[in-house]
């Protein structure tokens, strides 16, 4: 049966840019074969407010907890088939500045994440061949050049 090409629909996802003395909280996550490294970040569950998910994710991701301070921008990306085993698939990515409010070491991690690590916005950039997207940079540039919107702009219906 072939899909209704009236009928599209994203991958949408959360990331968070965590910021602490200058450094910028990223992932190491494997991804066919490859290490990578991106933002804290996943998929929005069904049912689930997209602010509540950021926060979710960088725990699942880093054993972070997080306060949510800004919403950062909406990201539309369509990722190469090539890197998606012949598929393409695009995401719309939310991201949003987080502080760190508390760390527990004995969190384990998602499937898939090798570790969470602090980086310099210069080691992060200088990293780029491993980004899993080039929303990873994006992001963090955005954050880094003041890009800031109120929380309140992301609403969740009941």
């Amino acid at each position: 049966m072939t899909a209704d090409p009236r009928f599209w629909q994203p991958d949408v996802t959360v990331a968070t840019v965590v910021v602490d003395g200058g450094r910028v909280l990223v992932i190491e996550e494997r991804v066919e074969g490859r290490l990578v490294l991106n933002q804290p970040a996943g998929h929005l569950e069904p049912d689930e407010p997209i602010l509540a998910a950021a926060v979710r994710e960088t725990f699942e991701e880093t054993g972070w907890d997080v306060r949510l301070l800004a919403f950062v921008g909406a990201y539309q990306w369509k990722a190469p088939s090539v890197s998606q085993g012949g598929v393409e698939r695009t995401y719309l990515r939310f991201a949003f500045l987080a502080e760190p409010l508390h760390f527990d070491p004995a969190r384990t991690l998602d499937d898939g994440i090798v570790r969470a690590l602090w980086m310099t916005p210069a080691e992060l950039q200088a990293a780029s061949a491993r980004h899993r997207s080039p929303l990873v940079w994006r992001v963090v540039a955005d954050t880094l050049a003041g890009r800031r919107y109120p929380l309140e702009l992301v609403q969740s219906l009941a």
